[in-house]
């Protein structure tokens, strides 16, 4: 098989991290896998094997207006363009609307098939009026257009009826690689703290001010617990300031980064979203899988497919609603023995969501987008 992955970057992201797991697993059978990025690999924060090829454009420039914009589009389209056309793969995977809507008009003639992701559910976080449009028109022209759950299918089938859709979730690899940046947990952590972690871009829709409201409601009533959000972003800096207007720089940290993740799991004793939306949360299947209880708002979409409420976590609703995520997180964070058995159970969710139950989906997907896909892999294996 031979593949091309276009994603805007692999810089450190849920989407990137999901190219990074599939990039390598393919690699691994010995598929031929090319990875086209428009961001240079100075940017890259996920590793891939040695064996998969590499191609960064490097043409990511903001554009200041709609009339650069339309002329860096097009230039992006005519160098991907070229590279399908050099590196002749029998399918094109690329990850995101922007990226899907992009591989779609480069390979439009060139008989390739070009799958399209989309890694947020759309009505949560709507692209600009002129992508929505361009997406209308170019996604029937997509092999299949890929949601990560039944409802964001739904909403492509009832927007843009003559698309072609699946549904195939996020895997949950586990044991994590390890990346750089390393943040050793106890260098925050002592081992006689409880641990409430959270994860994520620090952006306005994960609503880390108001978990930071949350936990602020919690000090005094649960002393040995602190909060670590790991991660980074344009709101890290206001977040910063409303912990020590708060008085809670030894309770709450903001490290950044870290490409340990699995470390920082697996000391959790407790793992939190407060997202106003996602798409499909990695983190969160991440950290169950490495055995964390988890609470999460009933957002759209993702969690209430993940978590099992009363099982192996909570979900709270109405979303954004501040006292309801604080009295779930109480209710766990009191209760030792109702917590330790939510984590044995939501370690399950690496058989629901493993590599390989995903990549079966995938091949799926692949065998009947390409229909002489089969034919032609029995050929180069006889």
């Amino acid at each position: 098989m031979n593949i091309v992955i276009l994603i805007h970057s692999m810089h450190s992201g849920g989407a990137e991290r999901v190219t990074a797991n599939l990039t390598n697993e393919w690699a691994k059978r010995g598929w031929q896998v090319t990875v086209i990025t428009l961001a240079p690999k100075s940017v890259d924060f996920y590793e891939l094997r040695s064996d998969v090829s590499r191609i960064a454009l490097d043409l990511a420039t903001e554009s200041p207006s709609i009339l650069k914009a339309l002329f860096s589009n097009l230039h992006r389209i005519i160098a991907i363009r070229r590279e399908l056309r050099r590196l002749s793969p029998d399918i094109v995977l690329a990850m995101m609307i922007d990226s899907s809507i992009l591989a779609i008009l480069a390979g439009m003639r060139l008989g390739i098939p070009v799958i399209g992701t989309e890694h947020t559910y759309p009505p949560m976080n709507p692209t600009k009026l002129i992508w929505d449009r361009i997406r209308r028109w170019t996604y029937p022209y997509a092999a299949r257009v890929v949601m990560l759950t039944s409802e964001g299918l739904s909403w492509l089938n009832d927007k843009i009826p003559n698309v072609h859709g699946a549904v195939i979730p996020n895997p949950v690899p586990y044991p994590l690689a390890v990346f750089e940046p390393k943040l050793l947990v106890e260098s925050l952590v002592t081992a006689d703290r409880k641990l409430l972690l959270a994860v994520g871009r620090m952006v306005e829709s994960k609503q880390f001010d108001r978990l930071i409201e949350v936990f602020s409601m919690h000090v005094d009533l649960h002393q040995d617990w602190d909060l670590v959000i790991l991660g980074d972003g344009p709101e890290r800096q206001a977040l910063k300031s409303q912990v020590q207007a708060l008085g809670l720089e030894t309770r709450i940290h903001l490290p950044g980064q870290a490409g340990n993740m699995g470390d920082w799991y697996q000391r959790a004793d407790l793992y939190v979203m407060s997202s106003r939306y996602e798409g499909f949360p990695n983190t969160l299947t991440e950290a169950m899988a490495h055995g964390c209880a988890a609470v999460s708002y009933d957002c759209d979409t993702g969690p209430r497919d993940i978590i099992r409420h009363g099982v192996d976590g909570l979900l709270v609703s109405p979303v954004g609603d501040v006292p309801a995520l604080a009295e779930a997180l109480h209710q766990l964070m009191q209760d030792d023995e109702v917590r330790q058995r939510m984590r044995q159970r939501a370690i399950e969710v690496r058989e629901r969501y493993s590599l390989k139950v995903i990549l079966t989906l995938w091949d799926k997907l692949f065998n009947e987008a390409v229909p002489n896909l089969i034919t032609k892999k029995r050929k180069l294996q006889g």
